[in-house]
């Protein structure tokens, strides 16, 4: 209680003495803020007095820097971006991936990506690689797609000529010694149990869709190294691919945030004569085989009711993906069938968000805003040199999967009807925005120019496509939809399939009219 009393006698005292200050000294300043009468009111709308008049940059969609492209003497491409900033992104992109192993055991490309950054001629360990980056700010990364492998590092710009050492000794001087292997088929075997245990299929369902599409030709082989395969690949299957397709006439050099001549200069030094470890093997020739689609289905029975994200068990649901040919990335055609894409849309039934979500695609409109039993439903566009594949991935409960085929060939069958100009332009308006978002990034920005430069020589820069984009019409989607429905259908399945319709009338639903199965009857359920 005392402690209470003298505390408030010194807030007294401090006041008191504050107040005699004030009397003392006048009254406190007050702070002049430009609403006062001092300065004179000037709307918003209006410049300044006495300010400089501003001088704006103006945006007319061009890049300051166009895409430079140089040929060495032995085939390899030389491309690059300039990009404002301290870092860079380089890399190696080689036409090579599982479409070419044919004639090869299936899984190569999956164990040369898992291999990527580890021992070379020069560098005794990875952490001998990793350390040489690091001086430099540096980190790096490996994929492998169906048709294109990329090896790439960002890194700071000083230090271009060691990074693109690094990756030609990575590319062309790897060791794969007998512990790198063993290492490998580890990590090789690990991933295939997660891709079978992972609560979200949509990896695997994208691996039977295509098994599906292109019946054991081209991008139809595995992408994953098949089990049975790992204890066979070793250091000679290796180099025979190797031998085959990390020739320099199949790579681009690609960079992003360095100067062209600065990178065809390491280029020269680093990539031209440069002799492979598995030494030269002669003209021998690469699998040119083109896409052939054939349409099917592929189906994997499974039991989906113990997967689960965590303590709360997921419920238990059926995927299935149905996929029609599309096009090549080369073709006309590519840019209405991305529109396509992007108007279909689609997400979870647990998405967040408004618009630029895709909330408002037709996936969500007519599929899940109708059918709140129906978990999923998204679109998907693979595109290839050759060919391409339009998908619908869906799921529900395994006793409603009859029911969710049929709104997906509904789906399927409206693509080639009446287009909605309000839809239509919200789709081009939010692919637009998406390809210029995301070529904000610059490792983005190095796979765009690698990608296109490896297959056209060239490169289309971001304003032409957004004009691509714009030109796009309801006539031009009807057609490559009503193009697109007369090809057989590819069909993935997972989960209980016991409701599951059978191909036949899949197919049936997808030539007819109103996309509607044909009825069936049964005497007991």
């Amino acid at each position: 209680m005392a402690a209470a009393v003298l505390a408030a006698t010194r807030l007294l005292r401090r006041s008191g003495s504050w107040g005699r200050s004030r009397l003392r000294f006048g009254p406190a300043a007050c702070r002049q803020f430009s609403s006062s009468g001092t300065y004179p009111s000037v709307p918003l709308s209006s410049p300044l007095p006495g300010v400089p008049k501003p001088v704006f940059a103006t945006a007319d969609g061009q890049e300051k820097f166009e895409t430079k492209v140089t040929t060495l003497d032995n085939g390899l491409r030389v491309a690059s971006q300039n990009k404002f900033g301290q870092f860079c992104t380089v890399g190696i992109l080689i036409n090579s991936g599982s479409r070419y192993e044919a004639k090869y055991l299936s899984g190569i490309a999956h164990f040369l990506e898992k291999l990527a950054f580890s021992s070379t001629a020069r560098f005794g360990s990875k952490d001998e690689i990793l350390l040489t980056l690091e001086e430099h700010g540096g980190i790096c990364d490996c994929q492998t797609s169906r048709d294109t492998t990329m090896y790439a590092v960002s890194a700071d710009a000083r230090g271009l000529d060691t990074v693109v050492g690094l990756l030609a000794d990575v590319v062309l001087q790897p060791r794969l010694t007998d512990e790198e292997l063993d290492m490998t088929r580890m990590a090789v075997q690990f991933e295939l149990e997660d891709l079978n245990m992972r609560p979200d299929p949509e990896p695997l369902l994208t691996e039977m869709v295509h098994e599906a599409a292109f019946r054991e030709n081209t991008v139809g082989l595995h992408r994953f190294c098949p089990p049975e395969n790992i204890a066979k690949i070793d250091r000679q299957a290796l180099h025979a691919y190797l031998g085959a397709y990390y020739r320099p006439e199949r790579m681009v050099l690609a960079g992003v945030g360095v100067e062209h001549e600065r990178l065809v200069q390491c280029a020269h030094r680093h990539l031209l004569g440069a002799q492979p470890a598995w030494g030269d093997v002669g003209d021998v020739e690469a699998d040119r085989s083109v896409a052939q689609y054939t349409g099917g289905i592929v189906k994997l029975e499974r039991d989906m009711s113990s997967t689960s994200l965590g303590p709360r068990p997921m419920p238990e649901l059926t995927h299935v993906m149905v996929g029609l040919e599309s096009c090549s990335f080369l073709e006309d055609d590519f840019i209405p069938f991305a529109v396509l894409n992007m108007m279909m849309g689609g997400g979870g039934s647990f998405s967040a968000g408004g618009p630029g979500k895709g909330m408002f695609t037709r996936l969500y409109l007519n599929v899940l805003n109708r059918h709140h039993w129906m978990y999923s439903a998204t679109s998907y566009h693979h595109s290839y040199e050759d060919t391409g594949l339009l998908c619908i991935h869906a799921s529900a409960d395994p006793r409603q999967v009859r029911e969710m085929v049929e709104i997906v060939t509904k789906e399927f069958i409206l693509m080639g009807g009446v287009v909605d100009g309000v839809e239509l332009a919200r789709a081009k308006t939010q692919l637009s925005s998406m390809l210029m978002m995301n070529l904000e990034a610059r490792p983005v920005i190095f796979e765009d120019v690698g990608r296109q430069v490896l297959a056209t020589h060239s490169r289309k820069l971001p304003h032409e496509l957004c004009a691509l984009i714009s030109h796009v019409t309801a006539d031009d989607i009807q057609r490559v939809a009503s193009k697109m429905l007369r090809g057989k259908p590819a069909v993935a399945a997972l989960g209980d399939l016991s409701d599951l319709p059978p191909y036949e009338h899949i197919q049936e639903a997808l030539s007819s009219r109103d996309g509607r199965l044909p009825r069936t009857y049964r005497l007991f359920r």
